[in-house]
């Protein structure tokens, strides 16, 4: 719930340092409260994303803007790994260490951003943002098959699908440190993604659900909006998706699934 940037990095730190220190507290909480909107500054405004203007990436603001909007989605995914810690309180020990890894690497990527986006001439905060970032985790807190089935496994992994053209454009335009920078990001995406998969199929077995049906099922009951393509089937192979996913993911694309 802290809304400070920099009290937030700093808190995260302490949890890391809780954890290292064998101090990071496992009782159970009395009462898990939902979170409708988490810690975040006063900027940006948050509106629609039909609202979000549109800026060509050529132009200095376009450029920061792209960089606005990735920052935007870090600091998000910081509060999204931290949310998985709190309120999920019955999983194995292995999957809180997980995600306040992810959390601490999504945190490193907002500073990497942010200090780029300074370099630029911008703050986070001096744009509009995205409004839904936290709409699928609030509406996934209820449990965490199908947390891990929409917020890693799918809209984590959309980060996979985008990631790649953003870096072609950032180096057609000059920005070295901008390819770089979202180079890490696709490294530890990928990582982030198989964990989400990883918690997920341990679900499915613990329940005795079919892992592929399952991931199906509650795309087509929860996903706000059609899944579509293109995919990089090879970064989500990498991410734990298997060859019945990609197959499905091909056919979702118009491609033939032997392709």
């Amino acid at each position: 719930m802290a809304s400070d940037l920099d009290q937030k990095v700093l808190l995260l730190a302490q949890l890391q340092e809780d954890w290292a220190e064998g101090r990071f507290d496992f009782t159970p909480s009395n009462s898990i409260e939902r979170i409708s909107d988490p810690g975040r500054p006063s900027k940006p405004e948050l509106v629609s994303p039909k609202k979000l203007p549109k800026r060509r990436l050529g132009s200095r603001e376009g450029h920061a803007a792209l960089m606005h909007a990735i920052a935007h989605i870090e600091f998000n995914a910081i509060n999204l790994a931290l949310d998985a810690i709190y309120r999920f309180q019955s999983m194995p020990m292995g999957f809180y260490l997980d995600w306040l890894g992810v959390a601490s690497e999504e945190a490193y990527h907002f500073q990497m951003i942010r200090e780029h986006l300074f370099h630029l001439g911008y703050e986070y905060g001096d744009m509009p943002a995205h409004d839904g970032l936290w709409m699928t985790t609030y509406e996934t807190d209820h449990d965490p098959l199908i947390r891990m089935a929409l917020v890693p496994r799918t809209l984590e992994a959309r980060g996979l699908d985008v990631t790649p053209p953003m870096i072609h454009k950032l180096r057609a335009i000059g920005d070295k440190r901008g390819v770089e920078i979202l180079k890490i990001l696709l490294r530890d995406e990928i990582g982030h993604v198989e964990v989400g998969t990883r918690w997920f199929r341990y679900l499915c077995k613990e329940r005795g659900l079919n892992p592929f049906t399952t991931f199906q099922e509650v795309i087509e009951t929860y996903y706000h909006g059609d899944l579509r393509g293109p995919f990089n089937y090879e970064a989500r192979e990498q991410a734990g998706f298997c060859s019945e996913e990609i197959a499905w993911l091909k056919g979702l694309h118009g491609e033939k699934k032997s392709s």
